[in-house]
């Protein structure tokens, strides 16, 4: 059997069984600092599939640049089949500046696919489409919540995608969320050019979570042995199966004031519980936020200080309260006990 060929990317070869960071120029900033996208690119010496995962789309959620790099760091590499592409930070500019947005005040996840001659959130998301995405088969994209908010580790898909529920499934996320392609997103323009790529959302902007964290390692692991890329040995299969919600809905404060909350991430809620209360400061008027059926906490605040409108939870339903309360507890033990997360590991 040959050699495989090397792997062409941004003007550097790479040979079969290599790695490698290639920096593709981006931009020039106004004090003439140039500014790149710092790409890692693992070439297996096998044949295989090959992958993206991408962290860092928005420059505040940091928690994707923490899975990639531990992603980066495991021994099940040395095994890779195929050709793994890491982007660990998509839009440096936010990141730098601890903001989600570029600097002309655009969402990166609403200019795709872009244009080569627009504006600098088109133009860095055409690199990226083009450049990434169409030389994958597959992507993974690394998302946490906004500032000031939390998610409990989740995929989410489009509907009517066999393939990509299947990946979800394997995945092994507490949640699988069903979420229409918004326009102007990266899932949209991959899905445009033939391509699939999962949503991977967990945690609090510009904050670490332990458990997001793992959760997002040991999910893309299972999906790169699903696919050919990795072998099965150190990869475990999830302990339960991943709770698939049809739909969710975010629960509004009712009024403006102190919110104290009483159901965090993950918990499983019936229809008619209490979910929080909203008082105003001097503690005359209490208004409560009422679960409006059988759900299970994907998203929340987690600022005491609410307007009337603010988001507060974000509820998705289920069909039995008993699976979801059991696939929580199962991905925590499991995500403690696994010896691919050793704490010598991970420092």
């Amino acid at each position: 059997m040959g050699r495989r060929t090397a792997f062409e990317f941004g003007g550097v070869s790479i040979a079969a069984g290599a790695r490698q960071t290639v920096d593709l120029p981006v931009s020039v900033l106004s004090d003439h600092t140039p500014v790149s996208m710092s790409v890692h690119v693992i070439h297996g010496k096998l044949d295989g599939p090959t992958m993206f995962v991408s962290a860092g789309i928005h420059g505040d959620e940091v928690i994707g640049v923490e899975i990639v790099r531990r992603l980066l760091r495991t021994p099940n590499l040395k095994s890779l089949r195929g050709t793994l592409i890491v982007i660990p930070i998509v839009n440096a500019f936010g990141f730098i500046n601890h903001s989600r947005y570029l600097p002309d005040r655009r969402d990166l996840n609403r200019m795709f696919p872009g244009t080569s001659g627009g504006s600098l959130a088109s133009r860095l998301a055409s690199l990226f489409l083009n450049e990434i995405v169409a030389r994958c088969d597959l992507g993974i994209d690394l998302h946490s919540a906004a500032i000031h908010r939390t998610n409990l580790p989740q995929i989410r898909i489009s509907p009517d995608n066999p393939y990509t529920a299947e990946l979800a499934e394997v995945f092994g996320a507490p949640v699988i969320l069903q979420s229409p392609l918004r326009e102007g997103s990266l899932r949209g323009a991959a899905k445009d050019i033939g391509k699939d790529v999962l949503l991977y959302e967990a945690g609090e902007g510009l904050r670490f979570d332990e458990m997001s964290v793992r959760a997002g390692v040991a999910g893309i692991l299972r999906v790169m042995r699903h696919i050919g890329m990795l072998p099965a040995k150190g990869i475990a299969k999830p302990k339960a199966a991943s709770q698939y919600c049809l739909s969710s809905k975010w629960l509004r404060a009712p009024a403006g004031g102190l919110l104290r909350t009483f159901k965090a991430d993950g918990d499983v809620v019936a229809k008619g519980d209490v979910m929080a209360i909203v008082a105003d400061p001097f503690g005359e008027e209490e208004e409560e936020i009422i679960a409006p059926f059988n759900g299970i906490v994907v998203g929340r605040a987690v600022l005491p200080i609410v307007n009337e409108g603010d988001a507060v939870f974000h509820l998705a339903r289920v069909k039995s309260m008993i699976r979801a309360e059991g696939a929580v507890e199962e991905l925590n033990d499991q995500l403690t006990d696994d010896p691919l997360f050793d704490e010598d590991e991970i420092i």
